[in-house]
C-alpha cells in the first residue's frame, strides 16, 4: 500500500499533517502516519495467558516479537468477524513496535488545522483523552486518535510483559 498520501493533498497545502485512515465498524479513524511502520494482513497470533482481553496475542515480525492489540476490543465495539479487509497496522513509537487490528485501511489524508475540531466531551465508546480531535474532509468525519495516549504507559507495560513472556511466536 502506498502511504505517501500525495494523491490526497490539498492544493497549496504545506502545513497539513498526514493521517492513515482506518475503519472500525461504521466509523473512520485517523492516526499519525509518522507512527505507522507497515500494514500487514491479519495473520495468526499466539495468545498469551493472563493478558488483558484487548491483547490478541503476539506475532513474530522478522525476528521481533510484536504484541497485537485488537482495537475493536479496546474500544468495546461489537466483535467483528475477521475477513479479507481486516489488517494489522504495525506502529513504531517510543522505541516500541505494536500491531493494532482494524477492520480495514482506506487511505492517507492530509488535514490542515482548519479541518480539525476539538473532540466533544460526550464520547461513549472512546474516552476523549485519547482523541486529538475530529477531522472533517468533504462529507467525511474522522475520529483522530492519539495512539500513544491510547496505549498508555500502564497498558504498554502489560503489552511488553506479554511479548517478553512469549515463546518464539
Amino acid at each position: 500500500m502506498n502511504l505517501s498520501g500525495s494523491e490526497n493533498k490539498i492544493a497549496g497545502d504545506i502545513t497539513g499533517h498526514e493521517y492513515l485512515v482506518f475503519t472500525l465498524g461504521d466509523e473512520e479513524y485517523g492516526i499519525d502516519i509518522l507512527k505507522v511502520q507497515e500494514i500487514r494482513s491479519c495473520e495468526r497470533v499466539t495468545r498469551i495467558a493472563n493478558t488483558p482481553a484487548f491483547i490478541a496475542g503476539v506475532t513474530n515480525l522478522r525476528g521481533v516479537i510484536v504484541p497485537i492489540v485488537d482495537l475493536r476490543v479496546k474500544f468495546q465495539l461489537t466483535s467483528a468477524e475477521f475477513d479479507d479487509n481486516t489488517v494489522v497496522i504495525v506502529l513504531n513509537f517510543d522505541n516500541r513496535v505494536v500491531g493494532i487490528i482494524v477492520d480495514g485501511v482506506s487511505d492517507v489524508l492530509t488535514l490542515v488545522p482548519e479541518q480539525i475540531r476539538p473532540a466533544p466531551d460526550f464520547s461513549v465508546t472512546l474516552s476523549t483523552e485519547y482523541l486529538q480531535g475530529l477531522g472533517s474532509v468533504d462529507d467525511r468525519m474522522l475520529i483522530l486518535v492519539d495512539i500513544e495516549k491510547l496505549l498508555n504507559s500502564e497498558e504498554m507495560e502489560l503489552v511488553e510483559k506479554s511479548a517478553a513472556l512469549a515463546p518464539d511466536a
